[in-house]
């Protein structure tokens, strides 16, 4: 006699995890096409992700606050101050193409190392990707979407606008946001 076992419902499960898997993909695709990093060659952001990251921050803390920002271009930016971001920020910057894999590898190996997250290996790029558009978040999504935007603007804009992008929007202390 053979027992009439239900069958799992194995292909159900499946599906939703094969449409679930397509919708991620899709959604860390997106940031392939969107923002438009191409803009920026010509036109400077009003305000970055971080910026309003800040404001939020404030706002709910019942601080008044505001940031104040004024664009410096790249030729009225001291060449001295340069040098300096970029020896303590990214020695090779003028070398790589967004990532240096080296010292990624070196701060993953620390890392492992410690249990924790000690130490971090981001390019200006990369900096300049999270601050325009994304979040402070460490989480792993995050840094994937950071990856595709420092890829994309590599591929969109020279060296010396990533710099002068990069040192008019990074925070300098606490609501003092670039260069100027």
């Amino acid at each position: 006699m053979t027992r009439n076992r239900p069958k799992k419902n194995t292909p159900g499960i499946l599906t939703f995890l094969f449409a679930l898997l397509a919708l991620f993909l899709l959604y860390l695709g997106s940031f392939f096409i969107f923002p438009d990093v191409s803009a920026l060659s010509k036109k400077n952001p009003d305000m970055t992700a971080f910026m309003k990251y800040r404001m939020r921050q404030w706002e709910e803390a019942g601080v008044k606050k505001r940031i104040d920002r004024r664009w410096v271009p790249y030729n009225r930016i001291s060449p001295t101050l340069v040098k300096a971001v970029i020896i303590s920020e990214d020695a090779k910057f003028w070398k790589h193409e967004g990532f240096d894999f080296k010292a990624i590898q070196y701060a993953v190996e620390k890392n492992l190392e410690t249990r924790a997250f000690m130490l971090g290996a981001s390019t200006i790029t990369q900096q300049l990707a999270k601050n325009l558009f994304l979040s402070p978040s460490k989480n792993p999504v995050r840094k994937l979407k950071e990856a595709i935007l420092t890829w994309r603007i590599e591929k969109a804009l020279s060296k010396k606008r990533i710099l002068e992008l990069y040192l008019n929007s990074i925070e300098w202390g606490d609501a003092i946001v670039g260069i100027e």
